[in-house]
């Protein structure tokens, strides 16, 4: 279908939820459609129809209205509202395209076409799954049943909802800690939310940024229930993950990011997180880049075990990288916490000597 033709035809009604454009019927969004977290940004009311459009192919961020056709790994959608919804088959939801790398759970990959694809992420990200961990079922199967149509006729994109550039770099950047870990689920979004609160009890007014990962509404919730007063990640800067997207867009996205935080007179410091762990593509690119060492004041590595920290640190200290503190799932133990202080050199803080108002004093003297 060409959507410059959409353009000039008048939508005709001829059911309830469906209406002819250029000689093809094309379906309107019910209302009872869930909208998933990730398109929290999108004004429902931009949306005119759902249609297939054979000719164009899916991207990353294209929002399409999809029917669950088999219930698995996913049972709940998290929804704009920030509710997490039972599913069940025959629902009808709108997700965004997004590839996904997830070494605890799946990597998957914007399909070709729209045929069958999954419900890879419970934030509303859709994909092809080309594999799992062998602890989870496959994810829930989504038949897309058309692409969200604006009014001028396009697809609807993640992007036509981003955040604007700042066109000038502030004069006095906020500063800025960031949390870096080994892998998927090595403590890193608890020791920045323990960041924030400590932060916040220390009387400073904080941002929470996730500048890399899939979207999802859990993160940025934590943040919130730790104090953070503004809270944004890459789905603010119209991206629905960042796996496979080029290191150049990704930096454009922590300078997107950052500069509406320095925009911002009311915070007075940040804390990212930065997804995955330092052997995922697109995070060690990040990390070794000349924009994050020109904005990141301070690191915080979370790690799950000691021989993780070890090697993480010394990972960084070949970036001239050196962390000011260690956290992480390893911090809970005593035992695991001394091993990893005693090989780098480097603390090792609990969650609660995160969250207390004196690590305000403990990390910035």
């Amino acid at each position: 279908m060409n959507s410059n033709l959409l353009r000039q035809v008048p939508i005709e009604q001829v059911a309830s939820n469906v209406v002819v454009q250029a000689g093809f019927e094309v379906e309107r969004l019910p209302a009872s459609a869930k909208w998933s977290f990730v398109t929290r940004n999108v004004a429902e009311d931009d949306i005119s129809h759902a249609a297939m459009l054979p000719e164009h192919t899916p991207a990353p961020g294209d929002l399409i209205l999809a029917r669950v056709t088999k219930i698995a790994q996913q049972t709940r959608l998290q929804l704009r509202s920030e509710r997490r919804s039972q599913l069940y088959p025959e629902d009808k939801v709108v997700v965004a395209f997004g590839n996904r790398y997830a070494p605890d759970q799946y990597e998957a990959e914007v399909p070709r076409d729209l045929d069958s694809c999954h419900l890879v992420a419970a934030g509303g990200i859709a994909a092809k799954a080309l594999s799992k961990h062998c602890k989870l079922k496959w994810p829930t199967a989504l038949r897309p049943e058309g692409y969200c149509i604006g009014f001028d006729g396009r697809v609807v994109n993640l992007r036509d909802y981003c955040l604007p550039e700042s066109p000038l770099p502030s004069a006095q950047p906020t500063p800025v800690i960031a949390v870096l870990g080994t892998s998927m689920n090595s403590g890193k979004t608890t020791t920045a939310g323990a960041l924030v609160k400590g932060f916040t009890a220390a009387g400073y007014r904080v941002a929470a940024i996730k500048v890399t990962g899939t979207g999802s509404g859990n993160d940025l919730w934590t943040y919130a229930d730790c104090g953070a007063e503004l809270i944004l990640d890459f789905t603010d800067a119209g991206h629905p993950s960042t796996y496979k997207v080029p290191q150049a867009e990704i930096q454009a996205c922590f300078h997107r990011l950052l500069a509406s935080v320095d925009a911002n007179p009311a915070i007075d410091m940040a804390v990212v997180e930065v997804a995955d762990g330092l052997l995922h593509g697109e995070t060690a690119e990040l990390v070794a880049s000349p924009l994050f060492k020109q904005r990141v004041d301070h690191v915080l590595f979370a790690a799950g075990e000691a021989l993780g920290a070890v090697a993480g640190v010394e990972r960084l200290k070949a970036l001239d990288i050196r962390p000011i503190a260690i956290s992480g799932l390893l911090s809970a133990s005593r035992l695991a916490s001394s091993e990893a202080e005693l090989e780098t050199g480097i603390s090792v803080l609990t969650k609660a000597r995160l969250e207390a108002a004196q690590i305000a004093d403990l990390l910035i003297r």
